[in-house]
This record gives structure tokens, sequence and C-alpha cells, in this order.
């Protein structure tokens, strides 16, 4: 009897969850055929969607509904600017403002006191009948502030004080031409801090959870080393936005205090800017280490001579990593890097001793190259390869890791490769810590576990982004963001043949979960991402539309 063959690329279901479905998918392609109708797969190609959504709607409050900060602790008359476009009549905003969503206000629950006050969303249980702002004792502040207003001042009006990074730039010319001639090994210890003299950030044997552009805030990264992560690290911040003080490029570079080991990726295309902001990083920040991105495949990047364009300006990259290694003194500077440009021009072999003898602490190395993004799976044989010719540094390798199993065939068959680092996988399932850690191939969750999940993210998400309806909506379009993710994991009671792989999809666009709220967490429409939503941040605005920032995620 001839068996069936299995496609690689699809996660077969468990035929009770499916069985009804398929009986009408294949009556309708029966239908068709007597019908003399070509079926659709036939008459129509699916386009594979890359890279982003860039015209995607963001929403914006209107001006005349937001009330000035100067009155939100309900004290009219407190705004002294000469020129303010926003409400300053109390009892006016408070017609307009939605209702409230909900009783406790999850910042004034953890700080004693919530900044937001009447435009708060939560106010009823911080704000009195005479729209004062109560205000208890203060509990510490769980996030890393990081600059005040007077250093971005400094900041934008190019007066902050750069005169260590310049002094270390120059100094780095000068090694460069010595380690043309004699190599690293030279008897002048002032010249170059070695990775074996830094201070130990414990690379080895970690979970690192992997620098997620826009899904890898704050808010999520809490989520994550509640399950287990060990080491964390920022969105990508990029050099420049950093050095002039931009609000925004600088919420990148916050960590909570339960990041115990935290790093921040920054990326650049000059020595300069590179080390400035690392320079502003040692200054400003509490952080264990900086990540420099030299993989990063997006277009923009790569065409300012940033992210993977580096590999291929290996002379630039040797002054970055020697000035920010020797700038940071006993903290790490470690690398991300991809594994060349091209699959025919593959760099990372050669590079990583490189690294190593410019001053990196530890490398990780995403086993594609840029030109792959992540259309291919990752190549481990040559990321064991490539560690191989390090001695000193751990190499922490990156690509594909979405169960306990793939961890484990990792660790055995690569003994190279010190830790690895976890993306795309721990976007779809956060518990692949935990499953990791307790080495359980069967570790799930239920929906119910899943939707409390989701709850602790939105409370995380308002603490971070605020309590008012801007911040609400913030949240939503992060939270958002991430269900586009989420509904890719099929549970492990599901699958016929588990584990699931990161590349496979379900073999039906639709199949039941085992209750209701299983099956509406697995739906790829985004209309029920936004149903989730409003089950924690109430009814969205009007006219309010979401469109995933990456094409592979639309529906």
């Amino acid at each position: 009897m001839e068996t069936a063959k299995i496609d690689p690329n699809i996660c077969y279901l468990k035929e009770e969850y499916i069985k009804d479905i398929l009986n009408k998918i294949q009556d309708k392609k029966t239908a068709d055929q007597e019908n003399g109708n070509e079926p659709p797969s036939k008459k129509f190609k699916k386009d594979k969607k890359k890279g982003q959504n860039k015209q995607r709607p963001v929403f914006r409050e209107a001006f005349d509904d937001k009330l000035c900060r100067a009155l939100v602790n309900g004290e009219e008359g407190k705004c002294n600017r000469e020129v303010c476009k926003f409400l300053h009549d109390i009892k006016a905003y408070l017609e307009k403002k939605p209702k409230d969503l909900g009783e406790k206000c999850p910042i004034y629950s953890t700080k004693g006191f919530c900044p937001y006050g009447i435009s708060c969303r939560f106010g009823s249980e911080h704000v009195t009948d005479d729209f004062k702002n109560m205000n208890i004792d203060k509990k510490q502040d769980e996030e890393d502030r990081s600059m005040s207003y007077d250093v971005q001042i400094s900041l934008r009006k190019k007066t902050y004080d750069f005169s260590k990074a310049d002094k270390i730039i120059q100094e780095t010319e000068v090694l460069k031409e010595k380690m043309k001639n004699v190599g690293l090994c030279g008897d002048d210890e002032n010249v170059v801090i070695r990775p074996s003299e830094k201070k130990k950030v414990d690379f080895r044997d970690k979970l690192v959870l992997s620098p997620l552009t826009t899904v890898g805030n704050l808010p999520f990264r809490r989520i994550c080393k509640e399950y287990g992560a060990d080491i964390t690290i920022g969105e990508m911040a990029c050099s420049q936005p950093l050095v002039i003080g931009s609000n925004s490029e600088w919420a990148l570079t916050k960590r909570h205090s339960s990041e115990d080991v935290f790093g921040v990726q920054i990326e650049g295309n000059n020595v300069k800017m590179v080390t400035y902001a690392t320079q502003l990083l040692t200054d400003l920040t509490d952080v264990d280490f900086v990540d420099l991105n030299i993989g990063c495949p997006i277009d923009l990047i790569f065409k300012h001579g940033g992210g993977s364009a580096l590999l291929r300006r290996q002379n630039v990259l040797q002054s970055i990593v020697l000035s920010c290694s020797n700038l940071l003194g006993e903290k790490p500077f470690t690398v991300k890097t991809r594994t060349g440009i091209s699959p025919n021009n593959l760099v990372a072999k050669e590079l990583l001793p490189k690294l190593e003898k410019w001053g990196a602490s530890a490398v990780t190395l995403h086993g594609r190259t840029k030109e792959q993004r992540y259309s291919r799976l990752a190549d481990w044989n040559y990321i064991n390869e490539a560690a191989s010719g390090v001695e000193n540094i751990p190499i922490i390798g990156n690509g594909d890791i979405f169960s306990f199993q793939d961890y484990q065939r990792i660790k055995e068959n690569y003994k190279n490769v010190s830790s690895v680092m976890i993306g795309r996988g721990a976007l779809i399932k956060p518990w692949i810590f935990k499953e990791i850690k307790e080495q359980n191939p069967s570790f799930g969750i239920s929906s119910q576990e899943r939707l409390e999940m989701i709850r602790k993210y939105v409370n995380y998400g308002l603490c971070h982004w605020g309590s008012d309806t801007r911040g609400v909506e913030t949240t939503r379009r992060f939270l958002l963001e991430w269900l586009s993710f989420l509904y890719r994991y099929v549970p492990v009671e599901i699958v016929l043949y588990p584990p699931q792989k990161i590349n496979q999809r379900p073999q039906t666009d639709f199949y039941l979960g085992r209750d209701d709220l299983e099956t509406l967490m697995r739906s790829d429409n985004s209309k029920d991402w936004i149903k989730i939503s409003e089950m924690f941040l109430g009814p969205v605005p009007e006219g309010f539309v979401f469109v995933p920032k990456h094409k592979a995620n639309s529906y």
C-alpha cells in the first residue's frame, strides 16, 4: 500500500479538528469539476507577500479632543503657554471623553500615582468627584527613564560633550595602523581592552530574546522574561536619532527592572555616529552591554551603508568595533550579523575571527543572508562551521528555533555554538523559553492562559505607553502587531506530527480549536484580532483600520 507523501511545509492536523472542513472543501472541488469550473487554486496564483506595508493607516487623536497636559490633575489655569492648541475646559473635555475602560488603573496600582490624571481611561480609581488626581505614597518606578530634558536640549543644540568618544576614535586610527603591522598581540595594553579583560556577562548556555523591530517592545520583553528568557535586547535603535535626542528612538533603550541582563542594539553607517551613540548609552542608561547590528536586511538602512551593508565595508566596521569596544571599557560590546549579503558570497566564517580580534565580546550569527531575509531555513551547519574559527568568545546561533526539539537538536549537533537566540519563535509562542527549560516537548498553554497572557501585555503596555486615549490606542496597535504573529501557533494537542516547524502552515486555512476562544485566536483575519483587543481596550475608534506592518502577516 502506497504511503501518502508528507509535505514538510505543511503542519498536519488531527482529523477531528478538520474533518468537516476538509469534506466541504472536497465537495466544493467536486462540484466545480462537475460544472466544468476550474478550481480556484489553478485559476489564481497567490503572490508571496514580502516587505512592509508602508502606507498603513495610523490612528491620530484630534488636538481639540485632547486635554492640555497642565490640567490633567484637575487644576484649571495652570497652562503658561502663549499658544496652546489643546483643550483648557475640563468640563467640556469630560463631556467628549470616552467612558472609562475599567475600574483599576494599571499605573496607579503599580506606582501610586497616575500622571495622566483626568485623561486616564481608568481614572475612576484615582480621580475625585471634584476632578482632583489622587496621589498616595509612590512606589518605585520600574522603568529606566534614561534621559533628562536638559540632556535632550544639549543634544539638539549640539553642545553635548563627546570629547571622550572623539579621543577614542583618534586612538582607533592609530591602533588600526599598528594592527596592520603587528596584529593585536603587541605589548601596549592601554591600546585595546581584550575580550578576556572585560566585565563578564555570561553569554554561554543562555536563551537570548532577539531584538525584534516593532514587536520586541518593553511589554513584550516582560512577558518573555516571565516565561524564562535569560537575556533580553531592546529593539534596534538608529545611532543618528539617538545622537540628536529623538524621543521615539530613546524610548527603545528603556529597560524594565525584571530584565536582569539587558542590552541595547544600535546600528549606524559611520564610526563617529555609532561611537557617539555608544558614549550616550554608557553616560545615560543602565545597560549591561551594547550590541551592533550588521545583519539588518532593511533596504533603507542597507542603501545608507548601515546594517548588513557593513559586511562589505569592513574597514569602517573595524573602526566601529575597535572604538566602541574601547569606549565601553568593562562593559561588553557585541555584534549581531548574518552569514553574508548573498548566498553566493558567505563571509561570516572569515569575519567572526576578525570581530574577536577587534574586541567584540560575543557574536550572534543568524543563519541566513541579507537577500534571503526569512525565505529559507537557517543554515546551522554554516553557523557551527563559522563558530569553529573563534577561540575565546561565545557564538550565539539564531534561526528557526520553535520547540524544545529544535533546541535539543542544535545543542547535540552543533557543539561550537555557545547559546541560542530566539526571535519569531518567541513572537508566535513566548512560552518557548519555559518549554525549553522544562525540557518538555509537549508543553502548551490553554486558550484561557493565552488570554491571560494578552491581558498582562495590555496592562504592561498601558504602564509603558500611557493610560490616556493615545496610550490606549498605541497599546492596541502594538498588541495587534503581536497578534499578527501569535495566531500562527497551532496547539501541540492538535498537531498530527508534532512539533510544528516555524516554516509550516496548517493544511487548511480554517480549523477548529478545542474551544471557541482557541478557534478565535487562530484566525488570520485582522477583524478577529481587533475583537480580541476590544476585550481589554474597548471599542476601536470610528473608522479604525488595522494593517500589519509585515506584509506576510496581512489578511
